[in-house]
């Protein structure tokens, strides 16, 4: 398996095939087109809203917005991206969502637009890492939010969480 810096470009740039190769995401739930830059205390990323998306048929009828959820499931795809370049062994890790709070949305993303996300790594130690992150579109913010996401070891969350059905 590659490292996470052997799947970066020679802009330091990593596109949605090496994403899906770090995080446990497949096209059809991936939020993040391509990471812009990332390093030990923050990542860019970027999720060109598709016109063709089919949350946009239903949301809202009319007048199409993309779900708020939704950015903020981009925001954590981009924190897990930051917080798997963070610890050693990503690849034996389940990166999960912990806690969102503060999320605010300031501005509607219509379809045609691309959302930056900019994570910024506040603190983290072996059982997760608390992050601030927002999303602008043109420059102009249209949501943030804190998290904080759980770092487990993968086989025996899987493990447990199966037993427990």
């Amino acid at each position: 398996m590659a490292t996470i810096d052997e799947l970066k470009n020679s802009k330091g740039e990593i596109d949605a095939a090496g994403i899906m190769q770090i995080i446990p995401y497949n096209e059809h739930f991936l939020m993040i087109d391509r990471v812009i830059s990332v390093d030990k205390d923050k990542i860019v990323a970027e999720k060109f809203a598709d016109p063709q998306a089919d949350f946009f048929k239903g949301h809202f009828a009319g007048f199409p917005i993309m779900p708020g959820a939704l950015i903020v499931e981009g925001m954590g795809q981009a924190g897990t991206l930051l917080v798997r370049y963070t610890i050693e062994g990503h690849e034996k890790k389940d990166v999960l969502a912990y806690k969102i709070s503060e999320a605010k949305f300031s501005a509607p993303t219509f379809p045609g637009d691309t959302l930056r996300y900019e994570i910024k790594l506040l603190g983290k130690d072996d059982r997760g890492a608390l992050l601030a992150a927002t999303a602008t579109v043109k420059g102009k913010p249209v949501a943030e939010a804190r998290m904080m996401l759980a770092v487990v070891e993968k086989e025996s969350f899987r493990a447990k969480s199966l037993l427990g059905r």
